[in-house]
């Protein structure tokens, strides 16, 4: 279950509600997400006002246009290499288009499933022999060593376009344009799928007629989920208003045979129908397919494949559901398979490998751990996909397992790898291990509650202003309201194969409202009163435009209990504060019995230990460095819920405001490399064995001396950003007054607790 994150008061600069206008939410939700001057506002909500970044920023950018305009001049024939997913197959057409429409020599390629991604020797082999001089890569290739020095010894040159994650070192290619390569994160370019790479080149090849392309930009870069921040957000502003009056016949064909109508497309339209139908071509046939229909003007050609897609996306939604319904089976059969490890990881003989990522993205959600699913076809190499969580990167997780793979590759979230069908095992182990010591980075689940409603608010006119802040995708998630204290009136499933639910809810005042549960006919509804959070849009189903309100997340409400009095703890305490080596002490009595150790602060070597937010119910726990607070020590007792408390005395070394500040900018700095600012207040105070009051002080102070900027204050979550401003001596000293006193409570709490009659423990 996800816990909630209440919104929390924002104060809207009045020059940025003026601004922007219309509901209060648009400008508090801008303020909530760092936007909070009218410029910027400006520039978030209408790309007229916003100025994209130079395609030049880009490394090795200039050298691949030169080259290719060198290839162009001489009559070279190119070779286009894409990919066979939705994001692979718009950046091939991307390319092949601008190239043709250069006078180019231009032919394009995208390899089988079953080959694997990136270059391979068949296919570069074939293309030699056909007289391509120059290969150009797009959504692919920046690992692909081996076969670029192939191509080298065969006579072509390679341009590679892609943005994955590079290895150490780069392929010895003429040009690696990737925007991993730009030397900051924050950089606008910096978050490209790869049809925004190759629209950034054919940007600087030709730009007169680059924005063509744009319609399937905004295909691509929202199929691939990439992050809508920076230039991102403006190519899928620009590329939507495109897309709704398209020209390609194939889009145009896909939609008719979709059902959709062309005005009314959103990026929920792309994510969840036309990037699944190309999907569909990539998993089960033959993505050149894809690149044709995105790009042919033979009318008659359009309609025959925009048929063949929607009959493999229908058989994709079958193997779907069957898929599930087997790895859940699989779980039933052995729960094993997801209790006793860190990574769920199945596997079967006839699971179609073009299925199984999908499948795996959706028992990612459920379980809320990682999901591996494997294609093990008899006599054959498997090949697996794996999806994650939120703060686990996969490609750092499956690098910890290499030894045992073929090959691997893909994003944090999403990735792909080959191996021996009788390693599975020992990747299983292996995979479990390197998310195990990880855990630490998996933030809890939450779900940020952008406002209550009521059911009556629900209208088309709150759907047109929150729409506003669209495109909605990562970096900039869709408004989740909530409805407090719903029950259901009724339910049914619905789709295809029956995978999703329509649910009637009612409120207490009698009002109702249909909410849609996608991918929901498989989970339990609340039993009883319950809250509601949802999102909302405009549907215009059948050309009638009506509110649809989208099932999120679910809490459900339980009766207030009443006592006279609260009652005692039940715990014995064994008293070891006196210890003077309590580390010694501590492993031997491990060694002897089994116990849960709270240990925050420092490292305790050779015995495992857990911080306040990892205790679980057990029957023994030991307390190796004192609790930084009543409410901390209290809440801790309540998750342990232990029959005995085994209490030591170990100070963490960390009320003085110098050791505090220091250990608390190491962790900011992490925060702002790895997790893109994501700072959860509660787990870094558990990290440093402090208050998240204490925590709290200690941003506000780093931020007043200019080392951090606060772009959001969550009720526990903070988003953080590279310092802007020059410090503030005036808040500075504020600040640090404020911490210094929050740290000398706690290092009272500390001293009294660590002296005080053990019989007195309860009260503490």
């Amino acid at each position: 279950m996800k816990r909630w994150l209440d919104p929390q008061p924002i104060d809207v600069p009045a020059a940025l509600r003026d601004a922007v206008g219309g509901h209060p939410l648009v400008a508090e939700t801008l303020a909530r997400r760092g936007i909070c001057s009218p410029d910027a506002a400006h520039a978030f909500l209408d790309p007229d006002a916003y100025v994209p970044a130079s395609p030049s920023d880009l490394p090795d950018l200039d050298c691949a246009v030169t080259r290719l305009q060198q290839a162009i001049q001489r009559g070279e024939r190119i070779a286009v290499w894409g990919d066979f997913d939705a994001d692979g197959q718009t950046a091939t057409a991307v390319l092949l288009e601008s190239l043709r429409g250069l006078g180019a020599d231009v032919v394009s390629f995208v390899p089988a499933r079953h080959e694997g991604h990136g270059l391979h020797g068949g296919g570069l082999r074939g293309l030699i022999a056909g007289g391509t001089r120059l290969v150009l890569t797009c959504d692919t290739g920046v690992t692909d060593h081996a076969a670029v020095v192939e191509a080298n010894n065969l006579g072509a040159e390679v341009i590679i376009t892609d943005h994955h994650v590079p290895g150490e070192r780069l392929p010895q290619a003429l040009a690696v344009v990737d925007p991993h390569r730009l030397a900051s994160p924050a950089h606008p370019l910096s978050k490209l799928a790869g049809v925004g790479v190759a629209y950034q080149l054919t940007r600087a090849l030709d730009s007169s007629t680059a924005d063509h392309a744009l319609d399937i930009v905004a295909l691509g870069t929202v199929a691939d989920v990439a992050a809508l921040t920076g230039d991102n957000r403006y190519l899928v502003q620009r590329g939507l208003e495109a897309l709704r009056h398209t020209q390609r016949l194939g889009l145009q064909a896909i939609c008719q045979a979709a059902d959709l109508r062309l005005e009314g497309l959103t990026e929920e339209h792309i994510s969840y129908a036309l990037a699944p139908r190309l999907n569909a071509l990539g998993r089960l046939a033959d993505a050149n397919a894809g690149v044709e229909l995105l790009t042919t003007d033979d009318p008659v050609r359009a309609r025959t494949l925009a048929t063949e897609v929607e009959a493999l996306n229908g058989r994709r939604q079958w193997l779907t559901k069957q898929i599930t319904d087997a790895a859940l089976a699989q779980i039933d059969h052995d729960p094993s398979l997801l209790r006793e490890h860190h990574a769920l990881v199945l596997s079967h003989a006839t699971w179609p490998g073009g299925i199984v990522g999908i499948v795996a993205g959706r028992l990612a959600e459920r379980f809320d751990k990682p999901a591996v699913l494997i294609s093990a076809p008899e006599g054959q190499l498997a090949r697996g996909s794996a999806r994650s969580v939120p703060g686990l990167n996969l490609v750092e997780v499956l690098s910890d397992c290499a030894s045992l793979l073929e090959r691997f590759g893909g994003h944090a979230g999403a990735a792909g790898f080959s191996i021996e069908p009788e390693r599975i095992p020992e990747l299983r182990a292996a995979l479990s291990r390197a998310v195990a010591i990880r855990a630490d980075s998996i933030p809890e689940r939450t779900l940020v509650v952008d406002s209550y409603v009521e059911l009556p608010d629900l209208t088309l006119d709150l759907v047109a202003e929150i729409g506003r802040l669209a495109p909605y995708g990562p970096g900039n998630p869709a408004l989740t309201l909530a409805v407090r204290d719903l029950r259901i009136l009724s339910e049914a499933t619905i789709g295809r194969t029956g995978e999703h639910r329509r649910v009637t809810v009612e409120d207490i005042h009698d009002r109702t409202q249909t909410v849609f549960w996608w991918q929901g006919a498989d989970w339990s509804l609340p039993q009883g009163r319950f809250d509601l959070a949802l999102t909302l849009r405009a549907s215009d189903f059948r050309g009638v435009a009506e509110v649809q309100a989208e099932w999120i997340d679910a809490r459900e409400l339980q009766p207030a209990a009443v006592r006279v009095s609260p009652p005692r703890p039940s715990f014995k305490i064994r008293d070891y504060r006196a210890e003077k080596d309590p580390e010694t002490v501590l492993r031997a009595v491990c060694s002897r019995e089994e116990i849960q150790v709270w240990v925050e602060g420092v490292v305790l070597e050779g015995v495992e230990s857990c911080t306040r937010q990892q205790l679980k119910p057990g029957q023994r726990l030991a307390i190796l460095t004192l609790p930084p607070g009543a409410r901390e020590f209290k809440t801790a007792l309540a998750r342990a819920q232990p029959e005995e408390v085994l209490l030591f005395s170990q100070d963490p070394g960390l009320d003085e405001p110098d050791a505090f500040l220091a250990r608390l900018a190491g962790l900011i700095k992490y925060a702002l490399r790895v997790r893109e600012g994501r700072v959860d207040v509660e787990a870094v105070a558990a990290a440093i064995a402090h208050r998240a009051v204490t925590v709290e002080a200690g941003l506000d102070w780093l931020a007043a001396q200019g080392q951090v900027r606060i772009a959001e204050r969550g009720s526990d979550r903070w988003l953080l950003r590279p310092a802007l401003d020059r410090p503030d001596p005036g808040a500075a000293e504020s600040a640090r007054v404020r911490l210094e006193a929050l740290l000398a409570e706690t290092a009272a709490y500390r001293a009294y607790l660590g002296t005080a009659p053990a019989a007195t423990l309860a009260d503490l």
